[in-house]
């Protein structure tokens, strides 16, 4: 494993600060929401999957991905890791399936699932299409409600 520019312990310090909630994009989703006035619980316990955002009485679960960890089709989310790659290639690929079958579970529930990418909070109409999609107006579905 020499290609790893930490040590075995440096390199563990920095894996337990990855954090899993109150990331600096969901913290961005949140702030849009509370802008225009949509409310939220935070955690979905009960419901698969734990979204990050749960809407019940519009029955909309919302995630925010960060495209590595959950392997999005974009520049981010196709990058390989150069260390322990078999195991983080494996480890992206059980997230994937996990992702879907989540999605599909809370489909069947009567859920609506909306689906914000790390990199797709960087265009331009990101505030729009993301109020369109949580309040149900997007004509079309969006490349967020997207499950990649």
């Amino acid at each position: 494993m020499g290609t790893d520019v930490f040590t075995p312990e440096q390199r563990s310090a920095v894996m337990r600060r990855v954090k899993g909630r109150d990331t600096a994009p969901e913290l961005a989703v949140r702030r849009i929401l509370r802008a225009v006035g949509i409310g939220y619980r935070l955690g979905g316990a009960g419901l698969p999957g734990r979204p990050d955002l749960v809407m019940k009485g519009r029955r909309v679960a919302v995630f925010v991905h960060g495209c590595f960890w959950h392997g999005h089709d974009c520049a981010r989310g196709a990058r390989q890791p150069r260390t322990n790659a078999a195991y983080w290639t494996a480890k992206i690929g059980r997230n994937r399936v996990r992702d879907a079958a989540v999605r599909a579970a809370l489909e069947a529930s009567g859920w609506r699932v909306v689906t914000v990418w790390e990199c797709e909070m960087k265009a331009p109409d990101f505030v729009e299409r993301l109020i369109a999609d949580v309040r149900g107006q997007a004509a079309a579905v969006s490349a967020s409600a997207s499950p990649a």
